[in-house]
């Protein structure tokens, strides 16, 4: 049998390994959340879209700005009302949320860095959107739709992004709940992406992801 003071030493290295496993567990669980600031990039804008402050907000313009005084890059989207964010994501989990009481047509989620600028957001297999028009939300893959209901309009929303586990989750940010979950196979980085068609869209960004989800 142990002596006391055995038994004390024993049970002081014990805790001291508990202690340890527990910051490990912990930074390892830190490690998977990270912020994400981003920009909506200027370049990669229709002509039918405004940005404003300071970038992180678009204004949809039904005449839009004449595309031949836009300078043309390989990077803007021609034909749909599109823009992405200006900052990749891959490997572990992110959270942003858009304000968008003041429109009615509008897509939000995330494309691959390097997807078509021919094409619009939520028609391939490189994007991945939530989309709310007449009044209906639908998630969004290859041109696949998927009815979301009991969400009505709210002023804002949020997305959660996991990486890793290929999932985008469209999150009630009032209530810090999931509303609902697409599925996904990212093929590499991906960016915020977002489509307009009336009113206008603001983005916020730099924001942890929430302890509940």
């Amino acid at each position: 049998m142990a002596s006391p003071m055995r038994a004390m030493m024993l049970g002081s290295r014990a805790l001291r390994c508990l202690r340890v496993i527990g910051l490990q567990r912990s930074y390892v669980t830190a490690s998977d959340r990270r912020d994400v600031t981003f920009k909506l990039g200027e370049k990669t804008a229709h002509s039918s879209l405004d940005l404003f402050k300071k970038d992180t907000g678009i204004i949809y313009r039904m005449l839009g700005i004449d595309p031949s005084k836009i300078p043309q890059n390989p990077e803007r989207f021609q034909e749909w009302a599109v823009v992405l964010g200006d900052t990749s994501m891959s490997n572990g989990r992110y959270y942003w949320e858009v304000t968008v009481k003041k429109s009615n047509e509008f897509r939000i989620g995330v494309a691959d860095a390097d997807m078509s600028r021919d094409e619009c957001i939520g028609v391939n297999n490189r994007s991945w959107v939530f989309a709310y028009s007449h009044r209906k939300w639908h998630g969004m893959v290859a041109n696949k739709t998927i009815p979301i209901t009991n969400i009505g309009h709210p002023s804002k929303v949020g997305l959660l992004l996991d990486y890793d586990n290929g999932k985008l989750s469209l999150v009630d940010s009032e209530k810090g709940s999931l509303i609902h979950t697409l599925n996904a196979n990212f093929r590499g980085p991906v960016l915020p992406a977002f489509g307009l068609w009336d009113g206008e869209l603001l983005t916020h960004s730099g924001l942890d992801v929430p302890d509940n989800l």
